[in-house]
């Protein structure tokens, strides 16, 4: 029987290919809209509080979603489900531009982020089946996570380009032309990695009781919940405070997507030499350190784009440092249930960060560095505890 690895046959170029769009355009559908959010009330005749439900819904729905479709792809396969999942994005997002209603955009909105949370379980799913034993996984992860990082940076000015340009519905036409785009690439090349597990071994118990999964998945909080909490920090600390331009602010702020993509570019051979704890170990020391920095620029500096985005790149090495192994840390025992691993891994990903990472946005301040260094310094220590524990049971296991 091949593996899971042989089935797949694709080189990682190959394979980046395939997967990178599914997990842009699940980003990109938040980012590239914001720039016409303040003008949606008028277009569809509806409140501000109306409009606000599309984006609280898509973030609700894209984490949500994954909890359904993570089991769904371990019971049916990862090709059905991303290959459904991307057909109802790019279908919804193409209707979404000839909307006329409020109740139908928001509906249709609803309908983008199922299809989008989809797609990204299945892309997930299939890179743990075919990467989880090889360094590619590492490069791959790495990847994504400076794919998280980036878009965020230039979507809202591609969105206001083509808004100003073509108008605003041309942002959903685009949304739907790429996901059709990613999907006849995928069509017949995305071949299925699922391996059918035993009916025992379905289901979130035998997930929910790993202390591995804890331990990693919390590192995967702590490092994805520090850029949510510098991308909810980062416009009001260096465009209200400093002065900085709209267009200089997102200059400013694609530096730090920067760093991280070129630190995936070693993370292979970092991983290599330290092992999976030791990579996360040492993301954990620099987003301290990096805190550290920030609290120090924050207390005995004004603003400037030096004090904030200098610190991130120390802070930005950190998490990818992280989440290139958190996946392979948090997964590597549910090979058989990955589609129903990846999907709780992300939920509770979303919790820490919807909770913690906005309750200190909130309650520190979001207009200073304070909610960077207070989440920082709250979350990397805890999962350096975590890591100590898992090590100190492991050893006493071994032993007995």
């Amino acid at each position: 029987m091949p593996t899971q690895s042989q089935a797949w046959g694709h080189s990682l170029a190959a394979s980046l290919l395939l997967m990178a769009p599914f997990d842009v355009l699940a980003s990109l559908a938040m980012d590239i809209y914001l720039p016409i959010v303040p003008a949606m009330p008028e277009i569809l005749g509806a409140s501000p509080a109306v409009v606000q439900l599309t984006l609280s819904l898509y973030m609700v729905v894209l984490g949500l979603g994954q909890l359904v479709f993570g089991p769904l792809s371990d019971r049916f396969g990862r090709r059905p489900v991303l290959l459904a999942g991307a057909l109802i994005f790019a279908a919804t997002s193409i209707a979404m531009a000839v909307a006329t209603s409020a109740a139908a955009f928001v509906l249709l909105r609803i309908l983008q982020a199922t299809g989008a949370s989809a797609a990204m379980v299945a892309t997930f799913a299939t890179v743990r089946d075919v990467y989880a034993e090889r360094r590619e996984g590492t490069v791959i992860y790495g990847l994504f996570s400076s794919i998280l990082a980036f878009v965020p940076a230039v979507g809202p000015i591609a969105g206001a380009l083509i808004a100003d340009t073509l108008g605003w519905q041309a942002i959903f036409l685009v949304l739907g032309g790429l996901a059709l785009v990613a999907l006849a690439n995928a069509w017949p090349r995305w071949h299925e990695t699922r391996v059918p597990a035993p009916a025992g071994k379905r289901g979130f118990w035998p997930i929910l009781k790993s202390r591995a999964f804890w331990t990693y998945t919390l590192g995967f909080s702590a490092a994805m919940g520090t850029f949510f909490v510098f991308f909810s920090t980062a416009p009001r600390i260096l465009i209200e405070r400093t002065g900085l331009s709209e267009i200089g602010f997102s200059f400013a702020f694609a530096t730090v997507a920067f760093v991280m993509i070129a630190t995936t570019h070693f993370a292979k051979r970092f991983v290599a030499g330290w092992g999976v704890s030791g990579s996360l170990t040492r993301g954990m020391v620099l987003l301290i350190a990096g805190a550290v920095v920030l609290a120090l620029c924050e207390t005995l500096f004004a603003p400037s784009v030096w004090t904030v985005i200098l610190p991130m790149w120390l802070v930005a090495i950190g998490i990818v440092l992280a989440v290139s192994v958190t996946a392979n840390g948090a997964l590597a025992a549910f090979g058989e249930v990955a589609g129903a691993a990846v999907a709780v891994y992300f939920a509770v990903e979303s919790l820490f960060i919807g909770v913690v990472g906005t309750l200190m946005v909130v309650v520190l301040g979001g207009h200073t560095l304070w909610p960077l260094v207070g989440y920082c310094g709250l979350m990397a220590p805890c999962v350096l505890v975590a890591l100590a524990l898992l090590r100190r049971r492991e050893i006493a296991d071994a032993i007995a």
